[in-house]
């Protein structure tokens, strides 16, 4: 077993598809309910430099108070974005994950295969039914 964490929020269908996804390449990953056990600041700084992201990319507008705060005016540092992210932890985007082959913001879940050292066991759906994975274990192409 190799080490994978995912920050996850259990009431978002794009995280829970990209828990499922780890655990169908075999993978039991650390899960972090990053809404009830935050990342800290060093963490958090960490996490968005190694997906290669702005921190302003890491950031969830939909559902949190990043409008109401103003978050989108160019006056803020990525210090002060990372302050109100700490207060605020809703305003993390979801899912991130962790891997030995690197970090990602799994949006779409399917972002998550780039980064799992292990193939898929099995076929996969996400929730809303589109195939992501065939019997096989292999990525289904879209057009």
């Amino acid at each position: 077993m190799t080490s994978i964490t995912i920050y996850h929020n259990p009431a978002c269908g794009t995280s829970r598809n990209t828990l499922s996804l780890i655990r169908n390449s075999g993978e039991e990953p650390t899960v972090i309910e990053y809404l009830i056990t935050p990342p800290d600041r060093a963490t958090l700084k960490s996490l968005i430099a190694a997906t290669g992201l702005t921190t302003k990319e890491v950031m969830r507008r939909k559902g949190t108070p990043f409008d109401e705060l103003g978050l989108d005016d160019a006056k803020w540092t990525d210090d002060q974005l990372i302050d109100f992210m700490l207060a605020h932890p809703i305003l993390i985007n979801r899912p991130i994950v962790v891997t030995p082959l690197g970090t990602k913001l799994c949006r779409p879940s399917e972002v998550v295969l780039d980064i799992l050292p292990g193939r898929q066991q099995g076929a996969f759906s996400k929730e809303d039914g589109e195939q992501v994975i065939d019997a096989g274990g292999n990525r289904v192409a879209h057009q």
